[in-house]
């Protein structure tokens, strides 16, 4: 009894650490804590909007008005800035926040066809261009957004005379007491049909702004699209660097009138190549916004959740992470679409596999009808999972802190150059971790320095800048492991601590996962895994079950979303996970509580100095968290 009581006392230790360690950061703001839906805003529909957002439990209201998106209310935008200022003052008195939507570099002028006047007719010199010299300019049917015979232009972040305009429609939405300003996709207009190879843009001002930057011709200098020509290796770093200054800009300049407002970028790349070519790169944004929106596509252009394989949904878990990581600390919300119409599966199953992907994962999440950004597929269940996200808002957007990871670190540099190489190691990587149950986190360059897991895992990481080389030579002299799988950057060769596998196990299981992912599992690359050590906890379950460890104020908590058996386009209801087991250390008790369930608690067995708990049925998905017991 004695013996027991000792290691009883032991383990109460154990989680007084952790809890000691749960952050201290002040009270997080509303961007947390949002569950969204979309409004078109006009004059006199303020009301309106801000009562349906209550009945439907949406916290987080976006309104439609794009003030500097249309070329008329960019010239005059008195009548859209009064409507701003009404739904403000209306969410506010109802306790809620709204934020609204402006254009990033795109501009509409309506009927453009039939006016004497539009950005392309008075300003040519604003407008983006191909090395050839065609100009960003666009009609009806090249968007579905694009109405016929109005005129859609892309404008460079260097034309000052327009920047001057943006940034003084920017400060006067911060002055109407609005939340949050949305920027839509500030990009390099590089995803129109036509454009997709073009790196532009190469006008007059953006050119100048290279060269004055680096004393090379962009026009001249480069070699477009080849990432071993240095030249245009410093392009691919200035295209991305605007875009982050641009929105770095935007955020001080409303910043500077309301300091409470938040400055939200919406971008639809993630993590793989189109973050390059479009030069809207989150790794980035992240670090001089507030939140992040995605409109994740993770690389295969249909974003449906019907649409979606177990491999689609485990790829999008990696996105989501690395999202988060990115994040440190900041909101990550996402703008994703469940259905549009597919006859074999109807809208409510995938709303739900949706919402259940992005909540368990520490997102925040959107609700929208088929593939634009307001409505919904269905009401009800958008009511019944904003009510159930509501009440339990704090299990999931709390912050969460590693307990004993294995690191993977993505390095945004060599994404940049090696894209193809590094992301198949990298996702392949995560995926093992993931479909094995092992903890995890993604290391980024920021992060790098706070990293304290006992091993960090480089997966064909080519490109290290002297700060980073230095931090992971610290991290290696103290103890750490690194191994480093594929290539490995010449900075730490022979460096002790330092194990290299000349072979990608991330690169071969990705592999192994395009071609039979049903059939797959991490048994495959067990030596590999074994090599990586245990974890304090323990999880087993199906490879086809994805499981996040980590101390949420200070408890270890595990987050299960469950995939096992959706097939896409035909079956949206999982295969329930009846298996699924957790060892914790210490004796505790558990808490459980399923996707759009009740809380209850449940109790393990004590053996060996560690608690065992096989856990109730997950049928979508699920999150277990553990305190102590008292001796």
């Amino acid at each position: 009894m004695k013996r027991k009581s000792c290691l009883a006392v032991f383990f109460l230790m154990v989680f007084a650490v952790l809890l000691a360690a749960a952050p201290n950061s002040p009270e997080q703001d509303w961007t947390h804590f949002v569950r969204i839906a979309a409004y078109g805003l006009k004059a006199d529909n303020a009301d309106q909007i801000v009562r349906n957002a209550r009945d439907s439990h949406v916290f987080g209201i976006e309104v439609d008005n794009d003030i500097p998106g249309r070329y008329e209310s960019f010239l005059h935008p008195e009548e859209k800035l009064a409507a701003i200022r009404a739904v403000a003052e209306r969410a506010h008195k109802e306790g809620n926040h709204a934020f609204v939507y402006i254009a990033g570099l795109e501009c509409i002028t309506a009927n453009a066809d039939r006016s004497a006047h539009s950005v392309a007719k008075d300003h040519p010199d604003w407008l983006q261009r191909k090395i050839t010299g065609e100009p960003a300019i666009f009609g009806g049917g090249s968007a579905f957004w694009i109405a016929k015979g109005d005129e859609d232009v892309w404008i460079s972040p260097y034309a000052q005379e327009w920047r001057k305009t943006y940034m003084e429609r920017v400060r006067q939405i911060a002055a109407t007491g609005i939340d949050g300003i949305y920027v839509d996709i500030p990009y390099w207009m590089t995803h129109f049909d036509g454009w997709e190879d073009t790196w532009a843009s190469f006008d007059d001002a953006t050119v100048g702004a290279f060269r004055k930057q680096t004393g090379l011709d962009a026009r001249r200098d480069l070699k477009l699209g080849d990432f071993s020509d240095p030249h245009f290796r410093q392009w691919v770093d200035f295209r991305i660097q605007s875009l982050t200054d641009l929105m770095r800009e935007i955020d001080q300049t409303a910043k500077a009138v309301n300091p409470e407002i938040k400055t939200i970028p919406e971008i639809y790349p993630g993590i793989e190549e189109e973050a390059v070519r479009v030069g809207a790169d989150v790794y980035s944004l992240y670090a001089v916004n507030d939140a992040v929106a995605h409109e994740y596509e993770f690389g295969n252009g249909d974003h449906m959740a019907a649409s979606r394989t177990p491999f689609d949904w485990f790829r999008y878990q990696i996105g989501m992470q690395t999202f988060r990581a990115f994040a440190e600390g900041k909101a990550t919300w996402i703008l994703n679409y469940s259905w549009d119409g597919d006859p074999k599966v109807s809208a409510p199953e995938p709303m739900r596999n949706l919402f259940m992907s992005e909540v368990m994962a520490g997102a925040n999440v959107w609700d929208a009808a088929t593939h634009v950004m307001s409505g919904s597929n269905d009401l009800a269940t958008r009511k019944q999972v904003f009510t159930w996200i509501a009440a339990h808002e704090k299990t999931f957007y709390r912050p969460r802190t590693a307990i004993d990871p294995v690191g993977v670190y993505f390095s945004p540099a060599t994404r940049n150059y090696f894209t193809k190489e590094f992301l198949r190691s990298y996702q392949g990587t995560l995926l093992l971790l993931m479909q094995s149950h092992r903890e995890y986190q993604i290391v980024t360059p920021r992060t790098l320095g706070s990293f304290h897991g006992k091993t960090l895992i480089l997966p064909d990481v080519r490109v290290l800048s002297k700060d980073e080389t230095v931090a992971l030579q610290k991290y290696a002299g103290n103890g750490g492991k690194i191994v480093a799988t594929g290539s490995l950057s010449e900075a730490l060769l022979g460096q002790t601590n330092v194990t290299h596998l000349a072979d990608s196990p991330g690169a071969r299981y990705m592999a192994l996962a395009e071609s039979r992912f049903e059939d797959c599992s991490p048994n495959s690359e067990k030596n590999f895994l074994d090599g990586l050590g245990e974890g304090e906890i323990q999880v087993t379950s199906s490879p086809m079950v994805a499981a996040q460890i980590a101390s949420v104020d200070g408890k270890p908590h595990v987050f299960f979303a469950n995939f096992q058996g959706l097939r896409s386009k035909e079956n949206a209801v999982q295969t329930p996970e009846k298996h699924a087991e957790v060892t914790v250390p210490g004796k505790v008790q558990g808490h459980f509580l399923p996707f759009l369930g009740d809380e209850a608690t449940i109790a393990g067995r004590f053996e060996n100095g560690s608690t065992h708990f096989d856990l109730p049925e997950i049928a979508k998905g699920a999150v277990v968290w553990f305190e102590p017991t008292r001796p």
